[in-house]
């Protein structure tokens, strides 16, 4: 599969919404029939080197094209943290795509266990405790590099205190195949 290819995916896809002449190129379909695969993704947004938005799916729920294309649109228009993205931003948008794989139960003693067990890096990581969810792409790794400060600010994310570790909540992690 092309990274080009997807990574104008997300630009003619967020571009449809200015644009109403432009489409996507459905054709794509064809060309790679890897994207009808069932995958989840998630499609993160950076301006000036800043987060702009980040949407995505942790589970597959539809075909990859699809999923694609439905998160780029969300992470630029619907990211709850962001008003939607203007016309003069996405001439500068960075976009970065992430395929995950899916998310397996890790089951841990205690937090030194845990720390023993996660891949620094490689790992993304959902936490749930309760109602209470969140999850860090692997890719967040790059700005909170030691474990420590990862999972405070998760915890913080899922809205639990940023000790969190301490009620032993439950752990899943994933890959992502990182596309810029």
């Amino acid at each position: 599969m092309d990274n080009n290819s997807l990574l104008e995916l997300v630009r003619s896809s967020i571009n449809e919404e200015f644009d109403k002449t432009t489409c996507v190129d459905i054709s794509l379909k064809e060309k790679y029939p890897e994207l009808k695969e069932q995958r989840a993704t998630f499609v993160t947004l950076n301006l000036n080197g800043n987060l702009r938005g980040c949407i995505g799916s942790l589970l597959p729920q539809r075909a990859l094209f699809d999923d694609i294309v439905y998160n780029a649109k969300a992470a630029a228009f619907k990211d709850p943290r962001f008003p939607p993205l203007s016309q003069d931003e996405f001439k500068n948008i960075e976009i970065e795509i992430s395929i995950l794989t899916i998310p397996t139960p890790l089951s841990y003693k205690n937090t030194s266990d845990l720390k023993d067990k996660l891949k620094i890096g490689i790992d993304g990581v959902i936490l749930k405790e309760g109602s209470y969810q969140a999850t860090f792409l692997p890719s967040v790794w790059e700005q909170l590099p030691n474990f420590e400060l990862f999972f405070a600010h998760l915890c913080q994310k899922a809205g639990l205190s940023k000790n969190c570790l301490e009620n032993h909540p439950q752990i899943f992690i994933y890959q992502a195949e990182k596309i810029k």
